[in-house]
């Protein structure tokens, strides 16, 4: 009989252990899942909320959202710019020397056009080669103008066109988090980057 409830016992107990590692991962699986939808989650901050498309350099659409994950180094330039533009890929080109081996896979550099009827596909590639900035680390993005006009206020931007081949504009770098949250800008040329650098660092994996 002793051996009887014994055994009787010892199954009850494995059936109770089941019970309990079966609800551990139920309530781990919902913990994940609540993780997921958090790290999924657009805050009404970000970029990625912008119903935007854009063309990229090799001439593929993207939505703005695709870039979500990584951390973005942004800047609004035009090709035929002859005055501030180089300064501007060359301040971005000092950012990115700057950045760690063991970051740069997680940050983007992005490039937006405020002169989306001169800067096609194939005139954004010729001036990524041109840069030598032909590594995937590099975005070139045209848009229309609508979109265009609306993402450079996001950014506080302004541009206007001054001649049949010039702009005036905003010589801003902004920085975005992974969630497309403005984290940091930097105003003006060859300006101190070392919080720019920083603040890419510190949001980076």
């Amino acid at each position: 009989m002793i051996n009887k409830l014994k055994y009787i016992f010892i199954a009850a107990s494995l059936v109770a252990i089941s019970c309990n590692n079966t609800a551990k991962d139920t309530e781990a699986t919902a913990e994940n899942a609540t993780e997921q939808a958090t790290d999924n989650a657009i805050s009404d901050m970000s970029i990625y909320n912008l119903p935007s498309n854009w063309t990229t350099q090799d001439g593929n659409e993207i939505e703005l959202k695709e870039l979500k994950g990584k951390v973005l180094a942004m800047v609004m330039i035009y090709t035929s710019c002859q005055a501030a533009c180089p300064r501007l890929v060359a301040d971005m080109r000092n950012i990115e020397k700057q950045i760690p081996e063991d970051k740069i896979d997680d940050v983007q550099f992005v490039f937006v056009s405020i002169d989306p009827k001169t800067d096609t596909p194939e005139r954004l590639t010729e001036f990524a080669l041109e840069n030598k900035m032909e590594d995937d680390k590099w975005l070139f993005l045209r848009g229309t103008e609508d979109d265009t006009r609306e993402f450079a206020a996001v950014l506080a931007v302004n541009y206007k066109k001054i001649s049949p081949m010039d702009f005036s504009h905003s010589n801003i770098i902004s920085v975005f988090n992974q969630a497309g949250e403005l984290a940091h800008q930097q105003e003006g040329l060859g300006v101190d980057n070392k919080e720019t650098v920083q603040a890419i660092i510190d949001l980076a994996k």
